[in-house]
């Protein structure tokens, strides 16, 4: 089994010490966001892989010695302002922690994601391409993948429609991002590729691959029966399946593009549940949950 940790919050960046409980506990619960009274408990010693997704790896730092998993990490890094992004914090910082867990993890095991590149008055193409080369420029010798996605149309982006002022992106613009950053990543010593996307972009460089792609999940767990993700709804997306132990609406970034947040009344709500040593990111089991033991 591979975890997903997480797509739905931000789990090291909010949660480190509830992750490191329940590593400690073996085991993790996860209520199902569609049927609320079904419960997922997951065994860690049925974990292959953890891949840990997150804006802000700082908190975690202190505990990765403690994991004897695999663990692969995708940090989302990109050159917005508190406008845009509003708690994160200074990306110099995150910088200095995507280089520390280089060190510790190895830098095969560190994705970087520029994602979602959008675009309006203040974030234009020439912004981008000074941002790209700027962020790889820091990180050469400590990552060698950055992956790239363009920002969908999200309830959470509708909603935040008068702040991000979005522009379409024209077939110049894909055009100029893919020549400038497949040059860029080249010159650092990086590959770069989309999260998928329609616009692949690799008549410009970009390498085809998935985020975490069957041949890397082999390579790291020896499993041949692993499966397609078919919980994500994008034809574009081959990536392996992973179980994904997060709660939406969870997240204190507030990033005006996020599709995990859409109700910032409803994450303060949840923040409150939160109980470092329950066995759920948010609240405690009930009396009448089901819980049934979750294997692959």
């Amino acid at each position: 089994m591979i975890l997903n940790v997480s797509g739905r919050t931000d789990i090291p960046a909010f949660y480190s010490e509830w992750f490191y409980n329940r590593y400690k506990q073996g085991f993790v619960d996860v209520r199902n966001p569609f049927f609320r009274k079904n419960i997922s408990r997951i065994y860690f010693k049925d974990v292959d892989l953890i891949v840990f997704c997150t804006k802000n790896p700082i908190p975690i730092l202190k505990y990765l010695k403690n994991f004897d998993k695999p663990i692969l990490f995708h940090i989302t890094l990109t050159p917005y302002k508190k406008d845009i992004e509003p708690n994160l914090p200074p990306k110099g910082k995150i910088i200095e922690a995507i280089r520390q867990l280089s060190n510790v993890l190895g830098v095969d095991n560190i994705y970087v994601r520029y994602d979602p590149i959008l675009i309006n008055d203040k974030y234009t193409i020439e912004y981008h391409v000074k941002a790209f080369n700027h962020m790889c420029k820091l990180l050469n010798g400590y990552v060698k993948h950055i992956i790239i996605s363009f920002i969908d149309d999200y309830k959470n982006v509708r909603n935040n429609k008068d702040v991000l002022k979005l522009k379409e992106l024209t077939n110049e613009d894909y055009r100029q991002i893919g020549i400038n950053f497949s040059k860029i990543a080249k010159e650092n010593n990086m590959t770069v590729q989309t999260c998928s996307e329609k616009e692949n972009l690799i008549q410009y460089g970009f390498i085809k691959r998935d985020c975490v792609d069957f041949n890397l999940a082999y390579k790291i767990t020896k499993k041949t029966n692993l499966k397609r993700w078919t919980s994500r709804n994008n034809k574009y997306c081959n990536c392996v399946n992973m179980v994904d132990i997060g709660v939406y609406n969870t997240c204190k970034h507030f990033c005006k593009y996020c599709y995990a947040n859409y109700d910032e009344k409803k994450v303060i709500t949840n923040f409150s549940n939160h109980n470092p040593a329950s066995s759920l990111l948010i609240g405690d089991l009930e009396k009448d949950d089901k819980i049934n033991i979750r294997k692959d």
